[in-house]
């Protein structure tokens, strides 16, 4: 799921989606003996009654993660239910600072189609509010890096889990709260997915905002790497130097 971009202070967030027919995450198809394999491989996550993706052993489950504490507030993820979440998400999708970006602006539906590929796909990406202070305001999508067609532009690893991000209300951007959630959110991976030892991300080298973000969010900047809709700075918060950075 190589997205347009991730500039997570501005608000303008990623396309999960590329156009061209390139791949996205979802038109990876893997062979039901891999899935197979991954399911053994996780049943120690075994999927708690919070999960309500059908698949979430894939990512260990995110619904379980519980909250995590900032400087902005407590926060936590909340798996999309589309029934109740859709008008919300559909709605930040058509602010232009967002839809420039995710390129699903339009009527619900659009929105709605996106978010059912991924709840009725195998797990491997999952759709989640993020909710602070108990107010949802921000659309994450936590997936799998190493199932995805990005693993084919850099050296993955098993378990590498990717994060796309977008700050839905003007008033949360351009104040570092972007940052402040995505280490949040790095934390809550690594801290729930003992067997992800990195945290990956591919943000527009163009965008120095999102990049800055990524940086004082205690990512590295791991490589500039060529994919089919842009150059991209791989960025990576490592478990390793998630104390230092």
């Amino acid at each position: 799921m190589t997205p347009t971009d991730a500039s997570t202070d501005t608000g303008a967030g990623p396309t999960p989606q590329l156009r061209g027919g390139v791949e996205d995450t979802l038109d990876l198809r893997l062979p039901e003996e891999l899935l197979a394999l991954f399911g053994e491989d996780e049943q120690a996550g075994d999927p708690g009654e919070g999960d309500t993706s059908g698949s979430g052993y894939l990512l260990d489950n995110p619904a379980d993660w519980g909250s995590a504490t900032t400087s902005a507030g407590a926060f936590h993820l909340v798996p999309v239910r589309i029934e109740r979440d859709l008008a919300l998400i559909s709605r930040w999708m058509n602010d232009p600072a967002v839809a420039a970006f995710w390129e699903l602006a339009g009527p619900e539906s659009v929105t709605a189609s996106h978010l059912r590929a991924q709840l009725d796909g195998d797990g491997r990406s999952i759709p989640c509010l993020g909710v602070l202070s108990g107010i949802p305001m921000s659309y994450f999508e936590i997936y799998r890096a190493d199932l995805d067609p990005l693993a084919r532009h850099y050296p993955a690893r098993p378990h590498d889990t990717g994060i796309h991000l977008l700050i839905g209300g003007v008033p949360d951007r351009g104040r570092g709260v972007g940052s402040t959630l995505l280490r949040a959110v790095a934390d809550l991976v690594l801290d729930n997915r003992p067997r992800c030892a990195r945290v990956i991300a591919e943000p527009d080298l163009r965008n120095t905002p999102s990049v800055s973000a990524f940086l004082s969010a205690g990512f590295r900047f791991s490589a500039e790497v060529d994919l089919p809709d842009k150059r991209a700075a791989l960025m990576v918060r490592d478990r390793a130097l998630r104390n230092l950075l």
